[in-house]
Formats: structure tokens, C-alpha cells, sequence
């Protein structure tokens, strides 16, 4: 007997040795390095920091944030995500404790006489005034209990991990949030900057009915042909067809903000200042450091890549022995009125087992190697994340101060091009001026009056896409 339990420890002995062989596997350390700063700026002061409500004013626009923020389907969507990996927390946090249970039954059995179990039950006695009754019933009560316990830290980690999931999902709604409201934010603008477009062709088309009757008055005085007067009222339907597209575009523009808020369509409410005169805000980019702690997409990344080595961990710990406890204790009886005769239907037990994969570990095997590669992988998805973040800031830092320039140039040919207008008309009805030269820069004025809106817009989009680059506006 003794032998035997030797050859059962050197058996132990050899399972443990040989699961704890795990291959070796080189996992790759991220680089966090970012420039020391933008354009050699110091000032660690930033704009992410301002809560969206201070950053947008506008109180249509604040309005429109506000209900997107509760209706979004998106959004919502996203949310319950991050209830799904809160689950899974509990999920993974019960598979380190003991699993306790409870079961309860009764049932009856007829044996063959003539069968070794009938045979056995039919010679033995079981005390003096009891009988076996025939079918041979049988009735029970047990607490059982069942424990792997976590000498590898398997499960803790497992748990780890799924916490590190939950954290990214979190991270990930933010940066969900953060895209929302840059999206309703440049919708918005665009918006506004389509009616100052359509309100500019209506003073153009009003403007070029009253040319079109000099024409036709100077025609009929001979001083020009019906060439002019045709030229002229194309002129006018180009320009009322400009109008009806330019509306539609103004629908498509409100529906896009309405999908974005969660509701039907409807008019969407706006200021009704003039586009033209907004003010961009004042830009603090801080320091490129500060990304790591601000965009949300960044920090979501670096929680994925935390689940990840742990994950590793995880899977290397599948190879070593893992050690489980059984046990349970009940009564059970063949007549209930026995049932809860003690210490005669008394039964309980007590289990230990070591096990631990000896042949054939392929499976072990490539998910060890599966989650190495998914680590990797992480390591160089967070290293993307941060450079994208970057590259993203220091072009719109750059649009920020070229789209600026851009508009102060074009506001000056707006100013010339008004002027011009006014000149070839009064040239024109002096008739020192050809008919042509007065359509062309008619239509000159109005391309540049639409590109100075675009430009305008631009610096819009350039004052949200940098607060949204910076990591503004999930918090």
C-alpha cells in the first residue's frame, strides 16, 4: 500500500513538472513617447479641460447637445455594451469562489432477483425489525460544494482583465460622446451657414430681376440686342435654381442633426445671427503629454492593451496543474421516515483533484500564442492611437491659423467685388461698359460671397475639431 501512494506522489510530481513547461514567447513593450510640444509652446493651459457646455454657447446648439446626449440610439447602444462587460466582471469574479449547492429527490427502483444488486439486497440485512421494501425506494437531501482553487492566479486575472474591458468600454462611450457632440457641432454650423447662402441668393436674385428690366428697357431703346436680355434671364434662373438646392441642402442638414438627437424630423431651431460675424474661440492646445490623460480613444486603448497582457497570463497559467476541491454532505435513505435517521443515513465526501495537461496541449498551445499575438496587436493599435491623436491636433492647429489668413483675404475680395458690381452697373447704364462685364462680375461677387461663407464655416469646423482632437467634451 505504501508503494502505491509513492507512485502516486512521483505521478503528481511528473504531471506538475510537465504542465509548468510553457513556451517561451517575447511580448512587445509599447512606446509612449510623444513630442515635448506643439510648435515649441510651453503652456500646458488647455482647452480639453473646458466642460462642452462652457466651450459651446450658443444655447440652440447647447439644447440640441443636451437631447442627443439622452436620445442618441448610438449612444445608448454603447451604454448598455458597458452593462455587458460590468457583467462579466461578476461573471469572472464567481469562478474563484466556492460553488455551493443544494438538491433534494426521491425515486424508486425495481431490480431483477435473479441480478447480483437483487441478490445482494434480498440476503442483507439491514436491522433487526426493518425490512426492505420491495420496490426499493430511495430518498435524499445533499449540500454538495465545488472549488478550483486559484494557486496560479488564473482566475484573479481573468477577472483583471475583464475589469480592464469594463474600463475601456467606459473609455470607449466617452470617446462615443466626445464624437457626438463635434458631429452636432460642425452639423450646426453648416446649417447655419447654408442660410446665410440661401439668403445672399435671394438679395442676387432680387438683384439681377432689377438688372434684367434695364436690360429689357435699354433694348427696347435700342442700346442693346435680345442677346443681352437672354443672357440676363439665365442668368436670373441659374441663380433660382442655386436657391432650391441650397434648401435642400438644408434639409438633409437638419435631418442629419435630428438622426444625430434621436427624433423624427422637424425644423431645427438655430440662432439667427449672422453667420459671418461668429468669433472662433481662443485655442490653448496644452502640451501633446496631456493627450494621454484626455482623449478618451487613447486611454480606451491603453485599457485593451492592459486586458491584454493579462489575458496572456491567463492563458499561460492553462498549463500548469490546476488543484480542485469537492465536497458534499447529506442524508439519504430508502423510506422517508428513515430519511433523517442519524448517523445511519448520514453520507458525505471529500475530494481532491490535481489535474493537469499532459499529451496533446495544441489547444493550450494556440491560445497561449493567440493571446500573444492579440497583445502585440494591442501594443501596436496604442501606439496608432496616440500618433493619430497628435497628427490630428497639429493639423488642425495649422487649419486654425491658414483658414484664418485665408478669410482675411477673402474678406477683402468680397469688399472689391461689391465694389465692382457697383461700378459695371453704373458703367453699363452709361453704356461704357459691355453687358458681359456686368454678368461676369456679378457672378464673380457671388462665388466669392459663398467661398467666404466656406471659409468662414471652416473656421467653425476648425474651432470644433481641434476641441474634439484635444479630448474635450466628455467630461
Amino acid at each position: 500500500m505504501n508503494n502505491t501512494f509513492k507512485y502516486i506522489i512521483i505521478l503528481g510530481l511528473a504531471l506538475n513538472f510537465t504542465g509548468c513547461k510553457t513556451p517561451t514567447m517575447v511580448q512587445k513593450t509599447e512606446n509612449k513617447e510623444v513630442p515635448l510640444s506643439y510648435n515649441d509652446s510651453k503652456d500646458t493651459l488647455n482647452t480639453a479641460t473646458f466642460k462642452w457646455k462652457e466651450y459651446f454657447v450658443d444655447p440652440h446648439l447647447d439644447s440640441l447637445i443636451t437631447t442627443a446626449l439622452s436620445n442618441n440610439q448610438e449612444l445608448n447602444i454603447t451604454l448598455q455594451e458597458i452593462e455587458i462587460a460590468r457583467n462579466e466582471i461578476r461573471a469572472r469574479k464567481g469562478e474563484y469562489l466556492p460553488f455551493v449547492g443544494l438538491k433534494a429527490g426521491a425515486g424508486v427502483e425495481k431490480v431483477g432477483r435473479y441480478t447480483s444488486q437483487g441478490a445482494n439486497d434480498a440476503t442483507t440485512d439491514i436491522k433487526p425489525g426493518i425490512e426492505t421494501p420491495e420496490p426499493l425506494q430511495d430518498y435524499g437531501v445533499k449540500a454538495y460544494a465545488t472549488w478550483e482553487l486559484d494557486i496560479w492566479n488564473k482566475l484573479h486575472n481573468a477577472k483583471k482583465a475583464s475589469v480592464s474591458k469594463y474600463l475601456a468600454t467606459i473609455e470607449g462611450k466617452n470617446f462615443m460622446v466626445t464624437n457626438l457632440i463635434a458631429e452636432i457641432a460642425n452639423s450646426y454650423y453648416e446649417l447655419l451657414a447654408l442660410d446665410n447662402q440661401l439668403a445672399i441668393v435671394k438679395q442676387n436674385i432680387e438683384l439681377q430681376n432689377n438688372a434684367l428690366k434695364i436690360v429689357k428697357f435699354q433694348k427696347e431703346a435700342t442700346r442693346v440686342t435680345e442677346l443681352a436680355v437672354k443672357r440676363f434671364e439665365a442668368q436670373v434662373y441659374d441663380t433660382q435654381s442655386l436657391e432650391f438646392k441650397i434648401q435642400q441642402q438644408i434639409i438633409e442638414t437638419e435631418n442629419k442633426i435630428n438622426f444625430l438627437v434621436g427624433r423624427f424630423p422637424q425644423p431645427v431651431q438655430r440662432s439667427t445671427q449672422n453667420f459671418i460675424d461668429l468669433v472662433p474661440n481662443a485655442i490653448s492646445a496644452g502640451i501633446p503629454a496631456q493627450l494621454l490623460e484626455n482623449r478618451p480613444d487613447v486611454k480606451q486603448a491603453e485599457m485593451d492593451l492592459a486586458a491584454a497582457k493579462l489575458d496572456i497570463k491567463v492563458a499561460k497559467a492553462r498549463f500548469y496543474p490546476s488543484l480542485g476541491i469537492s465536497a458534499g454532505v447529506g442524508l439519504n435513505a430508502f423510506d422517508s421516515k428513515y430519511l433523517f435517521k442519524t448517523p445511519e443515513s448520514l453520507l458525505y465526501s471529500l475530494t481532491g483533484d490535481l489535474i493537469a495537461p499532459l499529451i496533446n496541449r495544441n489547444a493550450i498551445k494556440a491560445s497561449y500564442y493567440t493571446a500573444n499575438a492579440m497583445q502585440i496587436q494591442a501594443v501596436y493599435n496604442y501606439e496608432k492611437t496616440i500618433l493619430n491623436a497628435y497628427v490630428e491636433v497639429a493639423n488642425q492647429l495649422a487649419k486654425i491659423d491658414n483658414v484664418a489668413k485665408a478669410y482675411n483675404l477673402k474678406a477683402k475680395q468680397v469688399e472689391a467685388l461689391n465694389t465692382s458690381v457697383t461700378i459695371s452697373n453704373d458703367l453699363f447704364q452709361s453704356a461704357r461698359a459691355d453687358y458681359m462685364e456686368v454678368l461676369l462680375t456679378q457672378r464673380d461677387a457671388l462665388e466669392s460671397k459663398f467661398d467666404l461663407i466656406e471659409t468662414k464655416l471652416q473656421q467653425m469646423n476648425a474651432m470644433v475639431n481641434i476641441y474634439h482632437a484635444l479630448g474635450g467634451g466628455w467630461k
